[in-house]
């Protein structure tokens, strides 16, 4: 067995155990971490068969809206804060077993990538630059479903933002348009009151 067979079947079992723990854990901050690494664990593929556009992409895209998709559940949740804040210790094994794996990770495709240059994992000559073919290939045989599927994703932050968005009583909030439209009649009441002789 070869290096590169050794670490996609290492990948391949670190990515189905992180995707298994996403769906089996209680604590949505863990799905949230573990959903993390199986990412970097899909992005650790895409280095190895030298896609490292795709891989960057999964990895800025898929990462940093993973942050956004939490933040949308707490909204809609109602999650209390305070219990969370309490509960920050029991969230540190998690979060240092996902940072340690994803650093091994890196570290294996780092070393891969210099035993053998410009070979990728499967044998193949790494293309001299896959995303100009890939950005071709999307904007001519595949432009249609690419462009619905950004409709679709549109749509989805709408209604995402449309479920999240409430008005609550408690919260106080200014309206620029009111303030501009004030007379000075409105701030100012002019009061006319007897004068008062002081006694000596």
């Amino acid at each position: 067995m070869t290096i590169h067979a050794a670490l996609f079947y290492f990948f391949a079992a670190i990515l189905v155990f992180a995707a298994l723990r996403v769906i089996t854990a209680r604590n949505p901050v863990h799905s949230a971490l573990w959903l993390v690494l199986a990412f970097f664990t899909a992005a650790a593929h895409w280095l190895m068969l030298g896609a490292e556009f795709l891989a960057i992409v999964l990895v800025l895209v898929y990462v940093g809206a993973v942050m956004v998709l939490f933040l949308f559940v707490i909204m809609m949740l109602d999650v209390n804060f305070e219990n969370l804040r309490r509960g920050f210790r029991s969230y540190l094994p998690v979060g240092i077993t996902v940072g340690i794996l994803v650093l091994v990770e890196m570290a294996l495709v780092l070393v891969s990538s210099y035993l053998k240059p410009g070979v990728a994992a499967a044998g193949a000559p790494v293309a001299a630059d896959n995303t100009r073919a890939l950005g071709r290939l999307l904007y001519t045989d595949y432009v249609y479903p690419f462009e619905i599927a950004a409709v679709i994703l549109l749509v989805a932050i709408v209604a995402a933002i449309t479920l999240t968005h409430r008005r609550r009583k408690e919260t106080k909030h200014q309206n620029p348009g009111e303030q501009v439209r004030v007379h000075a009649r409105d701030r100012l009441r002019v009061v006319a009151m007897p004068s008062e002789k002081r006694e000596r």
